[in-house]
């Protein structure tokens, strides 16, 4: 009788996973399996990865699946619910539009309509060129400025679509000063 072959090969899958997350993760994800019910950890470790590399790339998604032995499709299906994840890389610069009660009824809706149609995506998209992503917030804490928008991490309003197509060409000549200085 010949001696069978192991087919498990943890050692190599767990290796593999190790390595596309940072230590800190890794460790994080090994105190949430001494724990019961690791799989309830699941959101925090997503928030973790996406805080590191910017947003759930397909390799670190299978990486938390394997290091948490939860199935790929329930860690995607999560990732792919819950629009606080991103799935894609974000774009330099972020443009969020206050879908808010107070904004939505002072025209918020117009505004997005207009980013929208200037940089030709939706929310959660980024841009071809990497400069833009858009994503619908549902309230900034700003209704007093009604409708409001925040470039990055700054808050602008109250913003009327007539100044979107300003504020999209101001963003993109501080990109290329900003490109200039550097060269």
């Amino acid at each position: 009788m010949s001696k069978q072959q192991s087919t498990d090969n943890w050692p190599e899958v767990r290796q593999q996973a190790v390595e596309q997350l940072p230590g800190a993760i890794v460790e994080f994800i090994e105190q949430c399996q001494a724990e019961e019910h690791p799989e309830s950890q699941l959101i925090a470790v997503l928030h973790q990865v996406q805080n590191h590399f910017g947003h759930l790339g397909e390799a670190q998604l299978d990486a938390v699946a394997q290091l948490m032995r939860i199935p790929h499709a329930k860690v995607a299906g999560v990732a792919s619910f819950y629009h606080f994840f991103r799935l894609n890389p974000p774009g330099q610069t972020t443009i969020h539009i206050c879908l808010g009660t107070a904004c939505f009824v002072k025209g918020a809706e117009r505004v997005a309509e207009k980013f929208r149609e200037e940089l030709g995506i939706d929310f959660g998209e980024t841009t071809k060129d990497g400069k833009f992503s858009l994503e619908a917030s549902r309230c900034l804490g700003t209704c007093g400025l009604a409708p409001v928008i925040m470039v990055d991490d700054q808050v602008q309003g109250p913003a009327t679509p007539d100044q979107v197509p300003g504020i999209i060409e101001k963003l993109l000549a501080k990109d290329k000063r900003a490109k200039n200085s550097g060269s």
